[in-house]
């Protein structure tokens, strides 16, 4: 764990913080920081303070993606696509269904936990 340092003004101890360089966020880390800054606004400001808040929403953004690849090739082994050469509306309606599945299942265990 990073260590953090202070110096003195006056009478008072200020911490020495530095900010990261600001990242482009994805879907699912945009979501994890709002969650954190609505729900759990102590963990967001101790990632804020030890400097590690991109880290940890690039992790999870990482986390989410893989899992929604998973989940996808998952779900149509189990619950197979229609022909998309001849039902067309009905591939696209299955395959968004499958996703809509997928990110309730991403936002359950990785952004809302």
């Amino acid at each position: 764990m990073e260590q953090i340092t202070y110096s003195t003004v006056g009478d008072y101890q200020m911490p020495n913080l530095t900010v990261d360089k600001e990242i482009p966020l994805g879907k699912y880390a945009m979501m994890k920081k709002k969650y954190l800054k609505e729900q759990q606004p102590e963990i967001l400001f101790s990632l804020r303070v030890r400097n590690q808040l991109n880290s940890y929403l690039m992790e999870t953004e990482k986390k989410a993606n893989e899992m929604m690849e998973m989940l996808i090739k998952e779900l149509l082994t189990k619950n197979p696509a229609p022909n998309k050469e001849i039902h067309q509306m009905e591939w696209v309606q299955h395959m968004n269904n499958l996703q809509k599945t997928a990110e309730e299942i991403i936002l359950k265990e990785i952004i809302y936990n």
